[in-house]
């Protein structure tokens, strides 16, 4: 009798849930009759609209992950660990020089060295290698559907509409990640759009296949948000004894000079004096006061542009810096 109500128990909650995700689909069916007559009041094309929504479906699996992110803490040695490995760092150096003459050339074009191009390629996706194969439109469309960042993901969907209508991507190859970044650079839509760059000039700003637009689009970003060639991203420090760590944090009102930094008793990490340069800089610490401790420079907060994550920024920069001993 108990294995007959368990099954019993089962067979419900099974049905149950088949009927929930049915009506879900029909709800996201209704949702992508109001998208596209917005798309079309937008400017986009009916024929255009029409083809392109004939493809759109709806992606539990995208909304899922956006509601299940992860909220466990790592640290960020760890962390570093999984994303700057020796293998990462060789295939790096390895890339760089091949891409020697391309990556110098665009580097002296928009003030940025060539290893933090090829770091944040690195860590956004592997060299190419890892891109996503979510379908943007569909994986967009149903974030939006899901309405705890509707105007957000709206937003981008249009954005890749209009990615897709000025044929930089065919909509069969239109993949990225389940949160609609998009090619080796991992950009989003609307940073797509304001970044990204056609430098072969073949016609199309191809951040998914042709490595001269990939770096040329990372350079730019940095670029256009304030990268300075003539510096390198920060560094590892330590604290005297007493240090008012109040101090630390990414605000602009934290931005000091070193000659500040270095009255507090912020040292070098092997204790000598900072650097007698006229640079600012903020101190942060990812992991709290037990934890590294940094100053950092204009380019971090320039890297805090593409990725809010100070964990994410400390990896490009280790990783540049792993690049630039060539090991």
């Amino acid at each position: 009798m108990r294995k007959f109500v368990s099954l019993l128990l089962c067979f419900v909650a099974v049905s149950f849930t088949a009927v929930a995700q049915q009506a879900e689909q029909q709800q996201f069916e209704q949702y992508k009759e109001t998208l596209k007559a917005e798309a079309v009041a937008a400017g986009f094309g009916r024929q255009f609209v029409e083809n392109v929504f004939a493809t759109i479906y709806y992606r539990a699996t995208v909304v899922k992950a956006d509601k299940n992110q992860p909220e466990s803490k790592i640290t960020l040695d760890k962390y570093l660990k999984t994303r700057v490995p020796d293998w990462k760092v060789t295939q790096a150096v390895t890339l760089l020089n091949e891409h020697h003459a391309l990556l110098t050339k665009i580097g002296k074009e928009y003030g940025v060295q060539p290893r933090f191009i090829v770091a944040l390629w690195g860590n956004e996706s592997n060299f190419g290698r890892i891109q996503g194969s979510y379908p943007v439109l569909s994986a967009l469309a149903s974030l939006a559907f899901e309405g705890r960042r509707e105007a957000l993901f709206k937003k981008q969907f249009m954005a890749a509409l209009t990615i897709l209508q000025e044929g930089h991507i065919m909509l069969k190859d239109f993949n990225g990640s389940w949160a609609g970044a998009m090619g080796q650079s991992q950009f989003i839509p609307t940073s797509f759009l304001q970044y990204a760059v056609d430098y072969d000039g073949d016609g199309r700003k191809d951040i998914w296949n042709t490595p001269a637009d990939v770096f040329t689009s990372i350079a730019n970003f940095l670029a256009s948000e304030g990268w300075q060639v003539n510096q390198t991203w920060g560094r590892q420090v330590s604290v005297k004894d007493g240090f008012n760590f109040e101090l630390a944090g990414l605000a602009k009102a934290n931005f000091k000079p070193l000659t500040f930094w270095q009255q507090q008793g912020v040292r070098r990490f092997n204790g000598k004096d900072l650097p007698a340069v006229a640079i600012n800089a903020s101190l942060i610490m990812p992991d709290g006061k037990d934890g590294r401790i940094y100053l950092v420079y204009q380019n971090f907060h320039t890297l805090m542009k593409w990725n809010r994550s100070s964990y994410f920024g400390i990896s490009v920069s280790y990783l540049s810096e792993r690049i630039k001993q060539g090991k």
